[in-house]
């Protein structure tokens, strides 16, 4: 059995993730803020959901807590849960952008790791963004090189990748792993042209967190290989 942590999978990239992992076998626990919404989530999937507030300290150790206790190890991370703060940039804006894209996956990594230490194949991926890869934002045959509606969202993901690196150096027993899901049809791409089916999107995210124990660690990675950054 394989127990896994998918954050802010009541809905989009997380939900659908959620469920291809059931389908591989593994017990899915769904982290969200909004009860109500969480947990329909995971009756609809039949997965269990434990409330989380990636920005609240409290809230994370709790539910990791709760976690840990019901299954005794932690298998699989994936730390989903991200905004995309638009329009010109603010401190409060910039303050929740990057306390929800980057600082949570701290927090989460932090309370989640004497439970993934107990696991035989602990796995962690970080969903980031290649909108935070400076490889892709300066180059004009990207996509990324065209968009600057988002320098919060762009910046904060930069910051989720390479906490993703630094943590696999620090941590070598734990694979960790970031991953650019694809330009995906969800509520927070709604207003965006050119996105594209949110099940394939979760498949190249559902690939990373089904590793087996020889699989890489330190990666940044979308569903055609390893990106630059």
């Amino acid at each position: 059995m394989t127990v896994t942590l998918i954050t802010g999978a009541n809905r989009g990239i997380g939900y659908e993730t959620a469920r291809q992992l059931i389908r591989l076998g593994h017990t899915v626990w769904i982290g969200a803020r909004d009860a109500e919404r969480g947990g329909k989530a995971a009756a609809e999937l039949g997965a269990r959901f434990v409330p989380l507030d990636v920005t609240d300290d409290a809230s994370v150790s709790e539910a990791l807590d709760t976690i840990g206790r019901a299954e005794g190890a932690l298998d699989v991370l994936v730390n989903n849960a991200g905004v995309m703060a638009t329009g010109v940039p603010d401190g409060p804006s910039a303050l929740r952008s990057f306390d929800t894209n980057a600082v949570a996956i701290v927090r989460v990594t932090e309370a989640a790791l004497p439970w993934l230490r107990r696991s035989p194949n602990p796995v962690v991926v970080n969903v980031t963004s290649s909108m935070g890869s400076f490889w892709a934002v300066t180059n004009p045959e990207r996509p990324e090189s065209t968009i600057s509606a988002a320098p919060l969202y762009a910046a904060s993901k930069a910051a989720a990748t390479m906490l993703t690196v630094q943590y696999a150096k620090a941590h070598p027993d734990v694979k960790f792993n970031a991953v650019e899901p694809g330009f995906t049809a969800t509520d927070m791409t709604a207003d965006m042209e050119g996105r594209r089916p949110v099940e394939d999107s979760a498949a190249v995210v559902a690939r990373l967190a089904a590793l087996g124990p020889e699989g890489p660690t330190g990666t940044f990675t979308d569903e055609t290989g390893v990106l630059p950054w």
